[in-house]
């Protein structure tokens, strides 16, 4: 399991936001094509990998999903003296981004940047006790405006940099471990699924583009329209301050979640699985739609048997997203072994109400 410790660490400093995820997926389609016998980029960008199970005649299909894409900023504006102004394409929180390193994906190159704003001592007193909104910040490429202008292009995209922390009890921490610890999770599961022989064929994808609109998931739900669609993200991890019932622990295994847009009986032979094999698990309450890939994959065609698990991580959305790979591969064993357990009387039933 080192080796995947590794790549999700290569995972995390790559760069990829919304629709431009093409760098993570150089990574990713090599480890797929080690599990899978087809692996396939279609037209949106989703990799689609393909492992057949054993058996003859009708096989369940089920899908595993993890998005590759992190969220992101845009410029906007180049201003005079070559200073950028920048528009959200994701879910930053301002409060996080002033001083913050950051890379500027040009046509021509990266160029490197810091997130500027309005010292304290120039601020005015009743501006002090507020964050500055996304509007007043800037980067500053240390850049001439003439090389500015002859360098970046409105549109471009800026995502963090940020090297990855190594710390004790097996943590991670850094940028974009939302999601491409859920990209771990998939080839950790993968691997361990190849210790049995299941009926099931499985679809192992790298979605594009959730963190602006599930947009990934609703097309390559729709073209592989399997029994099954679970898909891997992560959730939020407990720290002081934040209510119990909102937030999950490290080191206590995947969360399961529950609610409107996942079918319950899938959430029960996950939570059976797990009981079954001594895994260790949580279940996330979701009554309201799930900010997550499943939201997508329930209404997807004719409409899927939709679940979501994934891991607690902390300060998400952040630069130092922090969780454990011991869930990591906690949530890669529930996987395996509900696929493995996974057959047609199974998928039979799930119509049955």
């Amino acid at each position: 399991m080192e080796n995947h410790q590794r790549l999700l660490e290569q995972l995390m400093t790559t760069h990829g936001g919304p629709g431009f995820e093409g760098a993570v997926r150089d990574v990713v389609v090599p480890q797929l094509h080690t599990y899978a016998h087809k692996v396939e980029v279609d037209v949106m960008g989703n990799v689609v990998a393909c492992i057949e199970g054993r058996g003859e005649g009708r096989r369940p299909r089920v899908l595993l999903a993890a998005h590759m894409d992190e969220i992101a900023l845009v410029v906007a504006r180049i201003e005079e003296g070559g200073f950028l102004r920048v528009a959200q394409t994701g879910g930053f929180d301002p409060r996080t981004l002033v001083g913050q390193e950051v890379v500027v994906h040009t046509c021509g190159g990266d160029l490197l940047a810091v997130v500027g704003s309005k010292p304290p001592h120039l601020t005015a007193p009743e501006e002090r006790g507020k964050a500055a909104p996304l509007s007043d910040l800037y980067l500053d490429l240390a850049m001439q405006e003439s090389a500015v202008r002859e360098r970046v292009r409105i549109g471009d995209r800026v995502t963090l940099s940020r090297e990855v922390y190594l710390l004790r009890n097996r943590r991670l921490a850094g940028k974009s471990l939302d999601n491409r610890a859920s990209l771990a999770i998939l080839l950790e599961t993968l691997h361990r699924l190849g210790q049995f022989v299941h009926q099931a064929d499985v679809y192992a994808v790298a979605t594009v583009q959730e963190e602006v609109g599930l947009r990934g998931a609703q097309t390559v739900g729709f073209a592989v329209q399997p029994d099954v669609a679970i898909a891997i993200d992560v959730t939020f991890g407990a720290f002081p301050g934040q209510a119990a019932d909102e937030s999950f622990a490290l080191d206590a295994g995947p969360a399961i979640s529950f609610g409107p847009n996942l079918h319950r009986k899938v959430f029960q032979r996950l939570v059976d699985v797990a009981e079954r094999h001594r895994i260790p698990y949580q279940i996330e309450l979701s009554q309201t739609p799930v900010g997550a890939d499943a939201n997508a994959f329930q209404v997807a065609g004719p409409g899927l048997a939709a679940a979501l698990v994934g891991i607690p991580i902390r300060y998400m959305h952040t630069s130092v997203e922090t969780g454990s790979y011991s869930d990591i591969e906690q949530c890669a064993r529930l996987l395996a072994h509900y696929i493995a357990e996974l057959d047609m009387e199974q998928v039979e039933d799930l119509s049955c109400y």
